[in-house]
């Protein structure tokens, strides 16, 4: 399973790295799941590839979606699952009438979505693209952070000047102020597999608008500087 692009790093898999994955499925009779929902999510010219479009993995490919990224409905619950395994989806559809469906008002919700994504996903890529260099450009005043500018998505990873990242989050919330307000991360290590990975990096979700993406920037620089101080 992967998620290209991606969640926490706003990496985006390349079509040579994708089609190593679909060779090792193949080679190792695995399923492939590729978790797609940032699809539309991408910047400077890059370009998402589905797993669907590799006719060889037709028998073991899943693409997952969902409508909270596209349309910041995170809260509607509305997704899905394709695949050109008919069996699969049989028996997916046998699971789905058993037991649970979407709630019907967020299935309309969805259908006006996709009636009307044309009018605003290219300004709302544009505008994504915009933050993320606002929050590059703030990372880049902290004396040894460490990160790679997201290609997709809208999170970033970055490694910052701190002890560990835990603490530091906790810290955020309950012992640090800048002009009345405070900043939330979520500590990279939760994202890591191996324990001792991420200890000094943190998640940041760039999805405020610009003031409020810049001032929330600037108070992180000076909890960066005040934490390391102490």
């Amino acid at each position: 399973m992967y998620c290209s692009p991606n969640n926490p790093t706003g990496a985006i898999l390349s079509h040579k790295d994708i089609e190593m994955l679909v060779q090792l499925a193949i080679e190792k009779n695995l399923w492939i799941m590729a978790d797609e929902v940032y699809r539309e999510f991408t910047y400077d010219g890059g370009h998402h590839t589905s797993i669907l479009s590799y006719p060889e993995a037709a028998d073991r490919a899943i693409m997952l979606d969902s409508i909270s990224k596209r349309f910041s409905a995170c809260g509607a619950r509305i997704g899905c699952m394709v695949s050109k395994n008919k069996k699969l989806m049989d028996a997916v559809l046998k699971f789905g009438q058993a037991r649970l469906c979407p709630p019907t008002i967020e299935q309309m919700g969805a259908i006006a979505g996709y009636q009307t994504i044309e009018k605003f996903i290219d300004s709302m890529i544009s505008e994504y693209q915009h933050r993320r260099d606002i929050v590059c450009e703030e990372l880049a005043h902290i004396p040894g952070a460490v990160f790679t500018k997201p290609a997709g998505a809208f999170y970033i990873m970055p490694k910052l000047p701190i002890d560990n990242a835990d603490k530091f989050a906790q810290w955020l919330l309950t012992d640090f102020s800048h002009e009345g307000a405070t900043v939330m991360v979520a500590p990279g290590d939760g994202f890591y597999a191996s324990s001792d990975k991420g200890k000094q990096e943190v998640r940041i979700a760039y999805v405020l608008k610009e003031a409020d993406l810049r001032q929330a920037m600037k108070t992180l620089v000076r909890a960066v500087e005040a934490y390391v101080r102490k």
